[in-house]
């Protein structure tokens, strides 16, 4: 098993300018990938820029949920 820990959304384009669909697009996108064979954390590469609606953090941790509720259990 290897761990992983970042890239899960762009914080810098994608989060703070994309609508909510959009973003947990790119997340549902970036999960199977990055979770390959186990060990991957969910999370940003970088900071979450000021001027991102709460709307879209919402929407990337809410994607997160549902692909593993939908993988997992």
């Amino acid at each position: 098993m290897r761990f992983i820990s970042g890239g899960g959304v762009d914080t810098q384009s994608m989060l703070p300018n994309g609508t909510p669909e959009e973003v947990a697009a790119q997340v549902t996108e970036r999960l199977p990938i990055l979770s390959e064979g186990g060990g991957y954390v969910f999370n940003t590469i970088h900071n979450i820029v000021g001027d991102t609606r709460a709307e879209n953090i919402w929407a990337a941790f809410e994607a997160v949920h549902k692909y593993n509720q939908k993988h997992f259990g």
